[in-house]
């Protein structure tokens, strides 16, 4: 996030200085005409880790629009797939009061389960406020491309499971369940635009390392 900040403010500082340096010549030769922002200065904008800088010319740097945080597929895509991420971990925690045994998990099960199913209203309000529906793109294929997803064969395995048996499988389950959650939301991070989104993915790292951390210690 502060690296398109960071970004943004670069190119509108440069564009300004390459507009301004433009209308300077136009007045020491006389014209009284609006600059032109095809001429002038190229731009060199920094790439993403990993990624090589890009050249904008002077007219692409003035006219990109720094402010603009729109939401693009990758922004829709991770909370329609979110929303089913997280409904998958309320299923797991609604079997903990009848099949597990340690109160560790019980309680564990107990935080998960406040803080998902708020954000999944969250994201479905997200949604609909930017006019998408939250299950666009839902089915198996989307459900099985998703990291950290249990198979259903694992879910009847994590059903028939009880006391310490299901406490162990509901640690090894949910620690896989939020390594994907965080892969998806520095997947969005580097490829969404939305600040909105941006924020909730923050959020979702910094939760689910902070439980993962935890249920590691009680395995």
């Amino acid at each position: 996030m502060l690296f398109r900040r960071g970004l943004r403010v670069a190119l509108a500082t440069v564009s300004l200085a390459a507009l301004t340096a433009v209308g300077i010549t136009a007045c020491d030769s006389g014209s009284h005409a609006a600059p032109d922002t095809r001429s002038g200065p190229s731009v060199l904008v920094p790439g993403r880790p990993g990624e090589a800088n890009r050249t904008l010319s002077a007219r692409e740097a003035a006219g990109r629009r720094v402010d603009d945080d729109t939401p693009n597929a990758a922004d829709l895509a991770y909370a329609r797939r979110m929303i089913e991420h997280h409904t998958q971990a309320l299923e797991m925690t609604e079997l903990v009061p009848d099949h597990a045994e340690s109160q560790s998990v019980r309680r564990l099960a107990s935080r998960i389960a406040a803080a998902q199913g708020p954000e999944i209203e969250v994201m479905k309000s997200w949604l609909k406020t930017n006019g998408a529906k939250a299950d666009a793109t839902s089915g198996g294929h989307e459900h099985a491309a998703m990291p950290g997803m249990a198979t259903q064969a694992q879910l009847e395995k994590l059903r028939a499971a009880r006391g310490k048996a299901f406490d162990q499988l509901f640690l090894t389950l949910m620690i896989s369940h939020h390594e994907g959650a965080i892969t998806m939301a520095v997947d969005v991070k580097t490829d969404g635009n939305n600040i909105r989104i941006e924020e909730m993915a923050d959020d979702v790292v910094a939760e689910q390392t902070s439980e993962i951390t935890r249920m590691r210690a009680m395995e």
